[in-house]
């Protein structure tokens, strides 16, 4: 019994350490990040990196019932192409997934309430993790406080 517990020690000394948790907190930034920029390219003109499509419009107004479609679609639009890049960089991580956060709770909310269990959850989950640990020590932020310091 005791070799067992020896070999889960090391084992768990060896996910334990800060290059894992590094590696770990990279693949949940780029996981978090792809899910809102593709969904960021969705509403835009194709060929173009920030014009909003008329689509945009129409389903912010009709399918997703948002106040003033023109100006919610491109705070949106502009929100779901930015905080990514920032989560992806591991710059501002926090800030980052505390906007994709955000953005999560108004769709949950607002657009689809019925998604909880099916999509947002892992979401909510994934921001929470960069929300409370940062980008870890493969990231700018980390480069930032060293120069800081």
């Amino acid at each position: 019994m005791q070799k067992i517990l020896n070999l889960y020690d090391k084992a768990i000394a060896m996910v334990s350490g800060k290059f894992p948790e590094a590696l770990a907190l990279l693949f949940v930034r780029v996981s978090l990040a792809g899910i809102f920029w593709r969904s960021a390219r969705t509403k835009v003109e194709e060929g173009t990196w920030l014009t909003m499509s008329d689509t945009t419009v129409f389903l912010f107004e009709e399918e997703y019932g948002m106040p003033f479609p023109e100006v919610t679609g491109l705070i949106a639009t502009y929100a779901e192409h930015f905080l990514p890049i920032l989560v992806v960089l591991g710059l501002f991580t926090r800030i980052g997934a505390t906007g994709l956060f955000v953005i999560t709770m108004v769709i949950q909310l607002f657009v689809y309430p019925d998604a909880w269990w099916v999509t947002h959850i892992i979401w909510v989950a994934l921001a929470l993790i960069l929300m409370t640990r940062g980008g870890g020590m493969l990231s700018l932020d980390t480069i930032l406080a060293s120069k800081r310091k």
